[in-house]
């Protein structure tokens, strides 16, 4: 059986939470393609979502041997919302 990353807990926590880290970076490219597509409400959907993931992700540290993946993913985490600021914004102007 297989464990949900979001509902699991206890001393599988290193490998779930990589993956959990994994969904959040797959939901943020899921956020910037809507962004792109004009979609905002999936957008604000996903970024309930992604922020309960996330808490989940980091309600436990960083597992050992593992911050130098978990700062790239996060790296690219940040680029990707800068850009989707970056949409918001034109987005916001446009409507204005």
């Amino acid at each position: 059986m297989i464990d949900d990353p979001l509902t699991s807990n206890g001393s599988e926590d290193t490998p779930q939470q990589g993956a959990t880290l994994a969904g959040v970076v797959l939901m943020t490219e899921e956020m910037l393609l809507c962004a792109k597509n004009n979609a905002w409400d999936a957008v604000t959907e996903l970024e309930e979502k992604r922020r309960i993931a996330l808490a989940k992700c980091f309600s436990t540290p960083v597992p050992i041997g593992q911050s130098e993946l978990f700062s790239e993913a996060l790296a690219a985490m940040l680029h990707m919302n800068e850009e989707l600021i970056g949409l918001l914004e034109v987005a916001k102007e446009n409507v204005a």
